[in-house]
């Protein structure tokens, strides 16, 4: 091919290049745009219908074992028709997103000595379940007892009778937020551990809400009603402070 032919050639193909390189460039820019303006994945969570499993509390003696056992309602918990948890007990809505809901565990309740498990169910700690990201959180309320605390939610917050974990002790009302580092209210209302306890050892808390109020009763004492000051820190994933 003679030299001017190809030089012809290779002028054209360096035109037609110049000339596509702008919609390229536009295309490229477009497609991290696309992926951010793509509808994000809708994940679907829901609980199984209740099953009834054999329970006995934690604090029963061999000889009150055979009248304090009892059954535990159980419902698993799904995220994309995936089980992910069993749960016990009624789900607090805490947002129109978010919910809380106690766990179950099923321990192995084996001595060293036996030859084989003994699996037994008992009530666990709270989760905070996100229905549209699927998360779910274990929450640390602080001194939650799961053979003490009796929570009763109102908003995000999480009335209950605690036990301290310092050596000390002691048996205290408390309140917590979801998304707090500390509790609202931690006070003292009873010694811990107490040989012979009334059970439960707490009434189910009393919601107040206008001017927001608790009343925390141990059923051994008397009741104290405490002022709850605060707004809801709880953030939820994808939340945007900016938006009306």
């Amino acid at each position: 091919m003679p030299q001017s032919s190809q030089n012809a050639g290779t002028a054209l193909i360096l035109s037609a290049f110049r000339k596509s390189l702008p919609a390229l460039l536009l295309c490229l820019m477009a497609l991290p745009a696309a992926r951010l303006l793509a509808a994000p994945k809708v994940h679907t969570v829901t609980l199984g219908p209740n099953r009834r499993v054999a329970y006995v509390p934690t604090d029963a003696t061999p000889e009150t074992k055979p009248d304090e056992s009892s059954t535990l309602h159980i419902r698993a918990l799904y995220v994309d028709d995936r089980q992910k948890e069993w749960t016990t007990g009624p789900l607090h809505d805490v947002t129109d997103r978010t919910f809380t809901v106690r766990r179950a565990l099923r321990l192995n309740d084996a001595l060293p000595s036996d030859s084989a498990p003994r699996w037994v169910w008992e009530p666990g700690p709270w989760l905070m379940v996100d229905r549209t990201t699927g998360h779910i959180t274990a929450l640390h309320l602080p001194d939650f007892d799961s053979t003490v605390s009796n929570v009763v939610w109102f908003r995000d917050y999480a009335a209950y009778c605690g036990i301290a974990t310092t050596a000390r002790g002691g048996l205290y009302a408390i309140v917590a937020q979801l998304g707090a580092r500390r509790a609202v209210v931690q006070k003292q209302i009873g010694r811990w551990p107490q040989a012979n306890h009334f059970i439960p050892v707490c009434q189910p808390a009393k919601w107040q809400r206008l001017p927001m109020r608790v009343t925390i009763q141990p059923t051994s004492g008397e009741a104290t009603t405490y002022d709850v000051l605060g707004s809801s820190s709880l953030v939820e994933e994808g939340d945007n402070s900016d938006e009306n």
